[in-house]
């Protein structure tokens, strides 16, 4: 048989598949399992992996939703925006590095602050988002939540922080440092006022901010897996020229060592925050000031 005979005799080839279009975004490979996860069980799980419990980094606005009542949230400190005192400028200028994160989050600050309620409970709610400059902390930031603060003990009310950072913001050197004392001093007056604070730790929780008011809850919940530390763990690693425990500066390392309270799935802590607000209740309170009475009457 001739070649050309036998090029018309072959099979004709099978038809490529026609490739079918995917919207972006329909699913998302989970960064502790590798599960490939449906967006909207995603979501209904609030973010967090059905398979392995891996928590997905979230916005302050996801947070808001999932921790308050709904249509309570009130923001406020909204007009206070950061501005550029040292001139900085590395890769980029540092008053465009803030337009592009106003641009890409919504809002003007990395910290959004509002009045809200939690199972019933009014309180004070100051959530840093990790997307606005990886939620570092300048000035505007300790100014919100000095001022939230002062709100807070003006109205009686508990304090809650939940905190996603990569620490101190470079951009404005010392000043960005300073406003570590100004939010340890403002929480320093809600205990001297007998309010509480409960203080959330989410992925990552570092620097300036861990060494300040992310610190100085009465309570403190971390999310399942968070990184929590000053120094990132190369940087004490080079440092003591020593390799480090499994699981170091992991919140169930923390919590072990008495750094954290209690790590909370996602999906259970509102419901844990309610609880612990209704314990620091007025309610609470004064039933436990009876129950102790009753018993100095009787000589117990």
């Amino acid at each position: 048989m001739d070649q050309v005979s036998w090029l018309k005799r072959r099979k004709p080839r099978i038809k490529d598949a026609k490739k079918l279009d995917v919207p972006d975004g329909l699913w998302k490979k989970c960064d502790g399992c590798g599960e490939i996860l449906y967006h909207k069980e995603l979501e209904k799980n609030l973010w967090t992996c059905g398979k392995c419990g891996h928590h997905f980094r979230i916005s302050a606005d996801k947070y808001t939703n999932i921790l308050t009542d709904s249509g309570s949230y009130v923001e406020l400190l909204t007009g206070l925006e950061s501005i550029d005192p040292l001139g900085f400028v590395d890769s980029k200028k540092y008053v465009d590095r803030i337009e592009a994160a106003k641009k890409k989050t919504g809002h003007n600050s990395a910290v959004l602050t509002g009045s809200a309620r939690v199972g019933g409970h009014l309180v004070m709610l100051a959530v840093l988002d990790f997307g606005f400059l990886g939620g570092s902390m300048g000035s505007v930031m300790g100014e919100k939540i000095a001022r939230l603060t002062r709100m807070a003990v003006e109205e009686r009310v508990p304090v809650i922080t939940l905190s996603s950072t990569g620490g101190a913001r470079m951009q404005e050197g010392i000043l960005s440092l300073m406003q570590m004392a100004k939010t340890s001093a403002m929480l320093a007056k809600l205990d001297e006022e007998g309010l509480p604070h409960i203080a959330i730790q989410a992925h990552p929780t570092t620097g300036g901010v861990t060494a300040s008011f992310a610190s100085l809850g009465d309570v403190i919940i971390a999310e399942p897996g968070a990184l929590i530390g000053f120094a990132g763990p190369r940087v004490i690693q080079q440092t003591i020229k020593q390799d480090l425990p499994d699981g170091f500066q992991r919140a169930e390392f923390l919590q072990e060592h008495g750094m954290v309270d209690m790590i909370v799935h996602r999906k259970e802590l509102k419901s844990v925050i309610v609880r612990i607000l209704d314990f620091f209740s007025d309610d609470a309170r004064d039933r436990a000031e009876d129950t102790l009475e009753q018993a100095r009457k009787q000589g117990l």
